[in-house]
């Protein structure tokens, strides 16, 4: 599967973005996806997953209660809601998928897409 993520930008705190991550393939409604991100200077961190179904999601503690991911399986997309935005939340998003549990280690990863919060 091809990951392609997208909608990354400028924003000040407070605000929202939502970012897409789309899929190619046939098969993506049996695939888990999460998205991750990335700061400057810091490791890669995981921000939500979603099971194949959509039924089951898990976040972050830093963004839960703030992001919402949710998926449709008849548009091959990953989403992510962000909203009430800190600029603590400034990295590069990944998305990423899995034939796997959504809480495991994910073998397909999206070009990540930037977002930076301003203060």
């Amino acid at each position: 599967v091809q990951l392609q993520a997208s909608g990354g930008g400028l924003v000040q705190a407070g605000g929202s973005l939502r970012l897409s991550c789309a899929a190619s393939g046939r098969t993506f409604s049996s695939y888990a996806m999460g998205w991750f991100r990335q700061a400057p200077g810091k490791e890669r961190e995981f921000v939500a997953a979603i099971s194949w179904s959509g039924g089951s999601t898990y976040y972050a503690d830093s963004v839960k209660g703030r992001f919402t991911i949710s998926r449709d399986n008849a548009k091959n997309t990953v989403y992510l809601q962000m909203n009430s935005l800190k600029p603590e939340d400034t990295a590069v998003y990944y998305c990423a998928a899995d034939l796997g549990p959504p809480l495991g280690e994910y073998d397909y990863w999206g070009q990540g897409t930037l977002v930076t919060v301003s203060s």
